[in-house]
């Protein structure tokens, strides 16, 4: 009897974090397109792909992103074969055409928003800025998978012994000087990677701590709704 009701309530709380987790990704996806939008470059996360969509552009945002995600869930699978967890695998590789599909929604709304100044734009990329920082507050107080760009860095952190934040902060330069590299060679400008890209690697980390240091009461009454 007390098996059962611990199963149950074991149960019930994973599926509440599975919950909270796509909340994670609606935000995320919801920010990933109004900084997009503000165009001004995207987020460094985005960048490779919204670079591919600008050079190969009969295949969306998000349909990009998924083709990436399943690229880094290949690397982690070579980084980490012997040792690896395929359940992981599968809900990642999942959650990669969820938020793909999120992406391609929200730049949808997204489409008949005119802006005409400069301002307009900052505006609206901080405001991306802000709405992707709730979405990694979800994710992160959701404690259950991670996107594959997530998961990748974590893979390489593990086989090479290195601290996860640190490759995190590599990771983005990379992501961005990647993109940029595509934008210029085959677009011979840098309309993908932009001071927006620089903006939201600076402004979203911080953004995130603040967030999770201010919301600690929400974070209670969240996680506590199924005790």
């Amino acid at each position: 009897m007390v098996g059962d009701m611990m199963r149950k309530n074991n149960f019930k709380l994973l599926l509440w974090r599975y919950c909270l987790l796509l909340i994670g990704l609606f935000f995320n996806a919801c920010g990933v397109a109004v900084v997009t939008k503000a165009a001004l470059g995207t987020s460094p996360l985005a960048a490779i792909p919204y670079s591919l969509s600008l050079v190969i552009d009969h295949l969306s945002l998000g349909e990009w992103t998924i083709i990436f995600s399943i690229g880094l869930i290949i690397c982690q699978l070579l980084l980490e074969l012997p040792v690896i967890k395929w359940s992981e695998i599968l809900i990642e590789t999942i959650l990669s055409f969820v938020f793909g599909d999120l992406i391609d929604w929200a730049m949808s709304w997204l489409q008949q928003l005119v802006l005409r100044d400069y301002w307009q734009s900052l505006l609206l990329l901080v405001i991306g800025c802000l709405i992707i920082s709730w979405g990694a507050y979800f994710e992160v107080i959701a404690d259950t998978a991670m996107l594959p760009g997530d998961a990748f860095v974590r893979a390489v952190s593990r086989r090479f012994a290195v601290e996860y934040g640190k490759l995190r902060v590599v990771s983005d330069i990379a992501m961005s000087l990647i993109g940029a590299a595509i934008c210029l060679v085959f677009l011979h400008n840098l309309s993908g990677v932009r001071e927006g890209t620089l903006f939201s690697a600076l402004l979203v980390g911080n953004l995130i701590k603040l967030t999770l240091n201010k919301a600690r009461p929400l974070t209670s009454w969240l996680l506590g709704k199924t005790n």
